[in-house]
């Protein structure tokens, strides 16, 4: 049975088109630096927001119906949220989803059951993924909205929730494997603290560490060859979150040995809220060796909470993608919109405009970044800049080949050093803006 009804296989009509239900710049099979759009961005559909939620904040209840005809709470709505997924995607062009293992089912009062109802779903899940080719991208366990989790999972002071959490990385994990997912996600919505008053910080970091270790070798068990992927945020809903920005999750990975398994799932509101750009956490995990995928939203500059919007600033992707180009692509990862329609965008029509805002944008800022890295004077003015490390002192300082007593001789034999060459930032941006905007008039 159709879902979304009057609503089409979403086509592309190019950038001239004032059909809202259409592509303007999203050409799956354009050739972008050699590969396919759709193989360049690797869009995936979140299951919780744009299957579960409707709009509900603290002031009020939802506005979206999200039943698809079925009554909410039941293994019915469940299937008909799977039917709802794979139309969607299908109409979409969309060959990747995402999933928390709670979005998928009610959740249970006995674990056992949950775990019943979810080997229940996933065989349906597995029934449309066989008959539309469509894939998971990656999985994941819900470990912070049970009230169990009020003071997180792994951190939780709580031995039996512990216990709790391992069995529902256990299960998520199977699923993951099941589905053929290329990648595992730690999201730690709740590890973190709120006051040092009550927290013991290094156990609770030892104990996260010991629960990944547990996770990747059951992963690794039972077939698991993807990546494993930590998704940094600074706060909301704890005070202080361990996985604050992308530079302190890979600390993290590496203090506790965990490196060689893990990667960094970059959300854009995330980074922002941490104080960075999106392209600075970007940057931090490829410069590392450790960007695997993307989570694609934005957040509100005025608003101080992860706000989960569709992108749209063609600025922001443009230079995301940048990074994403010259580290060499998502290799187990892609973009995943963990984005939802604001609380009046409540129609179906609405769900459809808000993915292709944001496909479309994520498409013009791929084309813009390939642009950029062709027109090559960002990169050669950074290679400039860095000149003086080519030949003589810079040089022997690059290679370690000197010491602390010649390079304070060398200073003395200069005086004083001529101040370092411009970075012409004003310069730099302003070749930005002519490659975004090249051919307006």
């Amino acid at each position: 049975m159709e879902i979304f009804k009057n609503i089409g296989k979403i086509p592309f009509e190019g950038s001239q088109s004032k059909n809202p239900l259409a592509f303007r710049y999203y050409d799956a099979e354009k050739l972008v630096l050699g590969k396919p759009m759709k193989e360049q961005l690797n869009f995936a559909m979140a299951w919780w927001h744009n299957l579960c939620a409707t709009g509900t904040d603290m002031f009020g209840p939802g506005t979206a119906d999200k039943s698809f005809g079925a009554t909410i709470g039941t293994m019915e709505h469940a299937k008909a949220k799977v039917d709802a997924g794979f139309e969607f995607m299908s109409k979409l062009g969309i060959e990747y989803f995402c999933f928390h293992d709670v979005d998928l089912i009610p959740e249970a009062a006995d674990i056992n059951e949950t775990n019943s109802r979810l080997d229940e779903i996933s065989d349906y899940i597995l029934e449309k993924m066989k008959a539309t080719g469509i894939k998971c991208l990656w999985g994941t366990a819900n470990m912070f909205s049970n009230p169990r989790f009020m003071n997180g999972a792994g951190s939780s002071n709580s031995a039996d929730v512990f216990c709790f959490a391992a069995a529902q990385i256990k299960k998520a994990l199977d699923l993951t494997v099941k589905f053929g997912g290329e990648g595992y996600v730690f999201w730690g919505g709740r590890e973190g603290y709120e006051t040092l008053l009550n927290t013991d910080v290094k156990f609770e970091q030892e104990n996260i560490a010991r629960l990944m270790h547990l996770a990747v070798d059951y992963g690794r068990s039972i077939g698991f060859k993807g990546d494993f992927f930590i998704e940094p945020k600074p706060k909301e809903p704890m005070k202080h979150q361990y996985d604050f920005d992308a530079a302190t999750a890979i600390g993290f990975l590496r203090q506790y040995g965990l490196d060689k398994d893990f990667k960094m799932n970059i959300e854009a509101n995330h980074a922002t809220l941490a104080g960075h750009t999106f392209q600075h956490d970007l940057r931090i995990s490829a410069i590392n060796g450790m960007l695997g995928s993307v989570d694609a939203n934005t957040g509100d500059a005025q608003l101080g909470w992860d706000t989960d919007e569709f992108p749209y600033s063609v600025y922001d992707t443009t230079m995301a993608m940048y990074e994403i180009l010259k580290a060499g692509g998502l290799k187990h990862g892609g973009l995943n919109f963990d984005a939802k329609n604001r609380r009046p965008s409540y129609t179906y029509e609405d769900m459809f405009e808000g993915f292709i805002l944001g496909m479309d944008t994520f498409a013009l800022g791929l084309i813009k970044a390939a642009a950029l890295i062709e027109d090559g004077r960002l990169d050669e003015f950074v290679k400039d800049r860095y000149s003086s490390y080519t030949t003589g002192i810079g040089a022997k300082i690059r290679s370690g080949e000197t010491t602390l007593v010649e390079l304070a001789a060398k200073a003395a034999e200069l005086k004083t050093p001529a101040l370092p060459g411009s970075g012409r930032q004003e310069r730099l941006e302003s070749i930005v803006n002519q490659v975004l905007f090249n051919g307006a008039n």
